[in-house]
């Protein structure tokens, strides 16, 4: 029994969530719903009063003036009536699932003094005004209210019975036969533990067993896949590849040993920066800042559990990153968040759509939503993303995290000592997140909604946040001596990887739990959560354990380091696992792939010479990949902790693209930060070497284009990629990492930290659907004086339009191309000396207030560019495309969309005419017009007036419609 409380809406108050479901149906083709009405349900167990119940209800969960409450004890509660035109679904989590506001609302409930509480469950009450059959309602519940790999609908007929779960099951050490295993066997293990090992490694393992005479338990057979993973352990990276590609039409071969130390690191390693502080070794890289602090800068990858379960796969994305930046040195206070997105496009048609995936527009709208929660409940501003579009995501969304910290320049180091104790802080741990480590080491497949469900996630912002604030004072007061987050893997990786010089030894029934019954190896490779292992010396921990005790945050000895070099397990006084340090990390047998590069046949371009420019332009800005995205930002605090300069979104009403963010860290001191990206698949279906060079080249104009100093930027690197095993992907992989080194050299910028997220395809049957191979690249910078950063936005009318650098018939890859159903293959190339001279002229320029606007040519190239500045300043621009600095096939639309990197169109005012010229003495760049006071756009062709005449309004309309939801 229990008592069950239900919120609900005041008659004739609005109900967003009613509103949001209903749009939701509408978008199913379901027309028949009029009205949707949303119900928080609660769950009391325990034996609270009807008095209690009803004082929980009043002054914690309802609010007086839009919602009213209802109360019940389970075994009286009355099934709702259902008629033809009203439908009640509830929606709950499944047993095991982390529920965030269960938590918070078993602690508000114990904080009003009810200490006879013992468990919370939430759930979801819709009722649904309009006609609907059983297969229509099966829709709805399948496709917008639930996901059933964490949700079910609840049965009220059983109610009464619904109940936490909290099973007891008894111990038994499990021990797999794997000594005398035939080949066939050895995969059978690997497939039917989704452990995600190939032969080679399944039969290395067999020897190391074999040489001991024994067999591997469950849990050390599930150390090593865990930390053997692609994910973990990147492989394919720093294997070996038998590498065959052509270079001017003859075929070569080449042994590339370790892909991310030849290309990579190669770069950084030559470039060798003073200012690099720490790269490629810790959770993030880390740069100078000033005479007290450095930054920190990681982004992360969460595609597979996003794929499955949007909102927990982003929202975990961002808990984890976040928690990359408190794991690097001794922990960094996190002061910004970046993200950036890659679905198939919203429209696309349900029959088009693979077997057992979400349809992208409700993935978007989940991954949104997951971001969101995270990082405005945390208190960090989302400063910075893209979000691009591509029908071959549609099994696999690509889902970028990005986070930036600020540490104290002594709190760079950590080292692990024998004898250290190991404390776990923060969430407990419970059965989600099962296999996540290894689950994102493979391919999905129809099946893998049901097969990996244990390894979808949902996070705890508040109970991150708190972990967050304890850490600093931790730090601060010189408690512990290393750090690392507790992500993929489990405790398997984050100890393993803490006493890999050293050794460990873990005492599993100490973990706390979320509830009983969980096997020691769950409790091991478990992914929940907002948990945090740290190091503490064993004078320090009793101050540790009361800050967080503050904090009212877990934190639990578990174990300590040892001298030994094994990671020795534990439960109940049972070893459950002992493995050496050295074959854990050391014991992998590096992988030998092949690789082949071949140019694919892409046809020329064949566009008729438009009518109408006007179209066309109007076509490019309301391009997916082009358009405005502010449905998405308006949704995140890029405010908060008040430290943005440029935001997002700029111009006279706020909504113009900028092309980064600028931070100032410290109130005190107007030395910023700069955040861009760059990111491009299109350009890699041509080839990924210039993909790679070509987004190296739009991160660094996003930083100079607000003021940036070009000799000040660090880039990290995420390949998302489809199956490494197939030749064909790794060698365009191997493609994209040598143009990252060619243009991190030729730029002068080298990489600090990185990630690969391998084998995103999607195998229905024999058919199998690969991602476009995606690079993305983050860039940070920095400017001196904050003051006199610029943005994208015209500012007045009589101001001179410049293009700095020079356009080409570089069309392969470009939006114009796409709006007509077409690839090309001339895509965008870079000269780097030429492109090096010209950021660090705009650069100087900007510096000496010789610039009002500046605004990178990219996607859409200079039509697109030269729009938005003006709609952004509620201006108009009249352009002549006759003086534009141009190499090509003298066509208006082709120097109107070409995409050729390193431009810029820059306003200026007539007085800075002359010095601005000067600044660019021996570049390409031209006076192309001028910005107007009538709201119109308009664009002189090379031999014919006004190939272009648009209102600024009908142009800004149109870029902003396609998202506006």
């Amino acid at each position: 029994m229990f008592w069950r409380i239900e919120i609900a809406h005041k008659p004739g108050v609005f109900d967003a969530d009613g509103q949001s479901v209903a749009k939701a149906i509408q978008d199913l083709g379901i027309n028949s719903i009029q009205e949707v009405e949303v119900e928080r349900v609660y769950n009391l167990h325990g034996s609270l009063t009807e008095e209690q119940a009803k004082t929980v209800a009043q002054k914690l969960l309802t609010d007086p003036v839009t919602q009213r409450y209802h109360l019940h004890l389970s075994h009286q509660f009355k099934t709702p009536k259902e008629t033809a035109t009203r439908h009640v679904i509830e929606i709950a989590y499944n047993t095991g699932v982390m529920d965030p506001v269960e938590a918070s609302t078993l602690k508000g409930i114990r904080d009003l003094g009810f200490k006879e509480i013992e468990a919370v469950t939430t759930a979801k009450k819709y009722i649904l005004a309009g006609e609907l059959s059983k297969v229509k309602r099966d829709l709805i519940v399948g496709k917008v209210l639930a996901n059933k790999l964490i949700q079910h609908e609840v049965k009220y007929a059983r109610l009464a019975d619904m109940v936490p779960g909290r099973t007891q099951t008894s111990f038994s050490l499990v021990v797999i036969d794997l000594l005398d295993a035939k080949d066939k066997e050895l995969m059978a293990i690997s497939q039917k533990g989704q452990l995600f090992l190939n032969l080679e490694e399944m039969k290395t393992i067999q020897k190391h067993f074999q040489k001991q005479g024994r067999d591997p338990t469950d849990c050390e057979l599930e150390t090593i896949a865990q930390t053997w993973s692609e994910h973990c352990f990147h492989k394919t990276f720093r294997g070996n590849i038998e590498y065959t590609y052509q270079e001017n039409g003859t075929v070569k071969k080449k042994r590339i040993r370790n892909l991310l130390k030849s290309t990579i690191a190669k770069a950084t390693l030559q470039l060798k920066k003073p200012w690099c502080v720490s790269v490629f070794h810790d959770n993030a890289g880390v740069i100078a800042f000033d005479k007290d602090d450095h930054v920190c800068f990681k982004a992360e990858t969460h595609n597979h559990p996003s794929a499955l379960e949007p909102f927990g796969g982003a929202n975990t994305g961002v808990g984890g990153v976040i928690r990359d930046i408190l794991g690097t040195g001794l922990g960094a206070k996190p002061i910004c968040n970046t993200d950036v997105f890659c679905f198939a496009p919203p429209t696309t048609d349900n029959k088009d759509l693979p077997d057992g995936t979400l349809h992208p527009k409700r993935v978007m709208k989940g991954v949104v939503s997951g971001v969101r929660d995270y990082g405005n409940k945390m208190g960090i501003p989302t400063i910075n993303g893209a979000i691009l579009f591509d029908k071959h995501y549609v099994g696999n969304p690509l889902v970028y995290c990005g986070c930036i910290g600020l540490m104290p320049k002594d709190k760079v180091e950590k080292k692990v000592s024998p004898g250290d104790l190991i404390v776990a802080v923060g969430g407990r741990t419970g059965r989600d997140g099962i296999h996540g480590a290894t689950f994102s080491s493979g391919e999905l497949t129809t099946e893998s909604e049901e097969v990996s469900s244990g390894a979808v996630q949902i996070g705890n912002p508040i109970e991150e946040k708190k972990v967050l604030d304890g850490q600093l004072k931790a730090r601060d007061e010189n408690l512990y001596s290393a750090v690392t987050d507790c992500g993929a893997g489990g405790f398997s990786s984050a100890v393993g990887e803490m006493g890999a010089q050293t050794g460990a030894r873990v005492d599993l029934e100490k973990v706390p739990l979320k509830y009983q019954g969980l096997r020691y190896m769950e409790i091991w490779i478990s992914e929940s959560q907002e948990r945090m292992v740290f190091a503490v010396p064993p004078k320090h921990v009793k101050r540790f354990l009361e800050i967080f005790e503050e904090e009212n945050v877990d934190a639990t000895v578990i174990g300590e380091f040892t001298d030994n070099r094994r990671l020795q397990l534990f439960f109940y006084d049972a070893q459950v696992c002992d493995l050496d340090m050295n074959f854990l990390h050391d014991g992998n047998p590096r992988v030998t792939k092949k690789a082949v590069w071949k140019r694919k046949k892409t046809a020329q371009t064949r566009v008729a010479v438009p009518k109408n420019l006007n179209h066309s332009l109007r076509n490019a800005l309301a391009h997916f990949n082009v358009c405005s995205k502010e449905w998405v930002i308006r949704q995140y605090d890029h405010e908060v902790q008040g430290k943005s300069i440029i935001k997002p979104l700029v111009g006279v009403q706020a909504d113009g693209p900028s092309d980064a963010s600028v931070l100032k860290p410290k109130f005190e001191s107007n030395k910023g930060i700069a955040v861009s990206n760059g990111i491009n698949p299109n350009y890699g279906k041509i080839d990924p070497f210039w993909m790679a060079a070509s987004c190296i080249d739009e991160a660094i104009r996003g930083i100079v284009a607000v003021g940036g100093d070009p000799s000040r930027i660090a880039i990290l690197d995420n390949f998302c990629w489809g199956n490494p095993d197939k030749p064909d992907r790794l060698g365009g992989l191997v493609r994209c990492a040598e143009g990252c080194y060619k243009a991190a050299v030729g730029y002068e910028v080298p990489f600090i930290s990185g990630k690969d997220s391998l084998y995103n395809e999607y195998t229905q049957g024999k058919k199998s659907i690969a991602i476009p191979g995606t690079i993305l690249i983050s860039a940070i910078g920095i400017l001196e004086d904050v003051r006199k950063a610029v943005t994208m936005d015209f500012k007045e009318a009589g101001n001179l339009i410049y293009i700095v650098g020079e356009t080409k018939e570089e069309l392969g890859g470009s939006i114009y191309l796409d709006t007509q159903g077409q690839l090309g293959h001339n895509v965008p190339q870079v000269a780097f000396k030429t492109g090096k001279k010209i950021f660090t002229q705009l650069f100087r320029a900007i510096g000496h207030g010789l610039v009002r606007a500046a605004h990178d040519c990219s996607d859409g190239g200079l039509g697109v560019c030269a729009a938005e500045m003006a709609f952004a300043g509620g201006l108009g621009a009249h352009l002549r495309l006759k003086d534009v600095p141009y190499k090509g096939t003298l066509r208006d639309d082709y120097i109107l969309f070409s995409e050729s990197n390193s431009r810029f169109v820059v306003e200026v005012e007539r007085k800075n005419k002359k010095s601005f010229e000067a600044a660019f003495k021996g570049l390409p760049k031209a006076c192309i017009g001028v910005v107007t006071d009538p709201s119109a756009f308009i664009v002189d062709g090379l031999k014919t007036k006004e190939v272009i005449h648009q209102s600024i309004e009908h142009l800004k309309a149109v870029w902003q419609a396609p998202l506006a939801w």
